[in-house]
């Protein structure tokens, strides 16, 4: 599925029925943009989590962290909406060993990736909300 924001290929991520609630819609996972990081629902995501390092080497290997990363990437540009969401979602993200504001330090800086959202800015309101 290619994006519908810009076009670029995305990754479909399957996201465990506990965290179902944080998506639009109805659907089983999420597509995420290789490109713009932009998230959109999957309706068919596959079985297993893929290698989110293939999106950016910013992404955690370890996909009990690179899950809800991508979720908190994806909801940042609805931070107002889903600030308690996205505070969860940190949360494990740290749980599973991995600094969640590094990772969006270091997506920001990806020289592949064009964020459809201002990561950094993101990143400074995220440290007042924390």
């Amino acid at each position: 599925m290619d994006c519908p924001d810009c076009g670029s290929e995305t990754v479909a991520v399957p996201v465990a029925d506990e965290r179902r609630a944080l998506l639009p819609g109805e659907e089983a996972g999420i597509s995420l943009c290789t490109h713009c990081l932009g998230m959109h629902p999957a309706p068919d995501p596959p079985a297993e989590v893929p290698d989110l390092q293939t999106v950016s080497d910013a992404f955690p290997s370890n996909p009990d962290a690179a899950v809800p990363m991508a979720l908190v990437v994806g909801l940042l540009a609805n931070l107002a909406l889903y600030r308690s969401e996205i505070s969860d979602l940190l949360v494990e993200v740290e749980r599973a060993g991995t600094d969640p504001l590094l990772v969006l330090d270091r997506l920001a800086r990806d020289p592949n990736l064009e964020p459809a959202v201002d990561l950094a800015g993101r990143r400074m309101q995220l440290e007042q909300l924390l």
